[in-house]
């Protein structure tokens, strides 16, 4: 099938590669000339594991390519995905903007053919009929334009350009495993009440439904699940929320355990056992960031305002999100005392591992709060460090290597976990700091190695 990705953020450029990856013809549009020339060279703008290696053979396979030229984009695709960035605005709820240029853009280079326009943003409920809307906006522009000699008469015009159906096509894509995830998904959500439309994104879909690109080919076919729009862009927002507040659950469990001498890793242990509650996302720590937890939740809340209806529980976990962020300050002014002068490194920038996305990174906080305090900070992360981008960093020194980290350091933060943070010589850092103290900010490392190692260990709820 022909496809058209506008956008090639995250979520963008991994569906377009994959997309193409299983067969498809795929065109992916970004208004930024110098990030499509720099794909168009086969470099990925991002670090995500596995995609640059996609993206390159789909090119020399013929099947992806990269332009500014969304007039082409939209002649060239039945399939429209709308992937570009809907940020969160001061007062929570996303902002739009950018998808709105596309719908309208769209609408004026619509060529007469069926289209399906495709919401793969992340959306406001109701942003279908929204969408729906815009695109018409911009056909009723192209229709004031004159129309040139031999052209299409204004009255058919109206007639062919606008056969097009919405389609909300909530992304689940876990940044550092999002090529993964596009291969392997727990399930499809397709929201429209086209029936045409819905064919179309069955068809699209096929190779995936059918597991011919999984990990594990023999497995059951993804369940796709049919909604109308406003369901569909419901169930991403209800998704993260969830998941957000699972998370701040076992974090305010921890900060009990801490109190009372339990160990939430056991704690977390035994209640994942339950089968109604599972055990993924039950990690203590520091709290989550990124780009969508906090803006998805945000959303959500901002949504329910708008409807008269206030989301307690969900204020309850960005509350406790908010308030983990301090947790690891109080443990560090509990072993060191005093702050100021002291040097702090921290283990991890990035808000997750396998990934160089720093949006909302609980590191963050603690660089701005140790700073107020009159810390020193440093800091190593395996893509940060090596990357040479230090966009948004102030206040910290970002060394090359975790040796150099540990040089005279008072106390060291693990804040993000990384698998290899698990084999570094701790008993070498040790001995190069001040004081050999490591505060595990995601209860990832084993306190009895640390131990062993000469480190003064502090977990979290632990």
């Amino acid at each position: 099938m022909r496809v058209c990705v506008i956008g090639t953020g995250y979520v963008g450029l991994v569906t377009g590669v994959c997309l193409a990856h299983v067969g498809h013809d795929v065109v992916c549009i970004d208004v930024n000339e110098e990030k499509v020339k720099l794909m168009q060279s086969g470099q990925s703008p991002i670090f995500e594991p596995g995609l640059s290696e996609l993206m390159q053979s789909s090119m020399a396979a013929g099947h992806l390519q990269f332009s500014t030229d969304l007039k082409a984009g939209v002649e060239h695709g039945d399939v429209l995905f709308i992937a570009v960035g809907t940020p969160a605005l001061p007062t929570g709820e996303s902002d739009t903007r950018y998808v709105e240029a596309v719908a309208k853009g769209i609408g004026t280079h619509l060529n007469g053919g069926y289209k399906v326009i495709v919401n793969k943003s992340t959306v406001p409920i109701g942003s279908g009929d929204w969408v729906r809307m815009i695109v018409l906006d911009g056909v009723a522009e192209r229709q004031l334009a004159p129309v040139p000699a031999g052209g299409i008469p204004e009255t058919v015009q109206s007639e062919v350009v606008a056969d097009f159906d919405v389609v909300s096509n909530p992304e689940f894509l876990r940044e550092g495993s999002a090529v993964y995830d596009t291969f392997n998904p727990d399930r499809i959500v397709l929201g429209s009440n086209s029936p045409r439309a819905i064919a179309l994104m069955k068809e699209l879909y096929t190779p995936i439904v059918e597991r011919r690109f999984a990990e594990d080919s023999s497995a059951a076919p993804v369940s796709v699940l049919v909604t109308d729009l406003s369901s569909a862009e419901m169930v991403k927002y209800a998704s993260n929320a969830f998941l957000a507040t699972k998370i701040s659950f076992i974090n305010e469990v921890a900060n009990i355990c801490d109190r009372v001498g339990a160990d939430v890793t056991q704690v977390a242990q035994g209640i994942g056992l339950d089968s109604r509650i599972g055990k993924k996302f039950l990690q203590a720590g520091i709290g989550w960031g990124g780009s969508c937890f906090p803006k998805d939740v945000a959303a959500l809340i901002h949504t329910a305002d708008d409807y008269g209806y206030e989301a307690q529980l969900l204020k309850a976990a960005v509350a406790v999100n908010n308030r983990q962020r301090q947790i690891i300050l109080e443990k560090l002014q509990q072993v060191l005392k005093i702050l100021k002068g002291k040097t702090v490194g921290l283990l991890g920038l990035t808000f997750k591992p396998d990934t160089d996305d720093m949006r909302d990174a609980p590191s963050l906080i603690l660089i701005e709060q140790l700073n107020r305090l009159g810390a020193k900070v440093k800091a190593y992360d395996p893509i940060v460090s090596q990357s040479g981008l230090r966009h948004g960093l102030t206040g910290v020194i970002v060394e090359t290597d975790a040796s150099h980290l540990s040089d005279h350091c008072d106390a060291l933060v693990l804040v993000t976990d990384w698998q290899q943070f698990q084999d570094l010589d701790y008993a070498d850092m040790a001995q190069r700091m001040h004081s050999p103290i490591l505060i595990d900010g995601r209860n990832f490392l084993d306190r009895e190695t640390l131990v062993r190692a000469g480190f003064q260990y502090h977990g979290i709820g632990r």
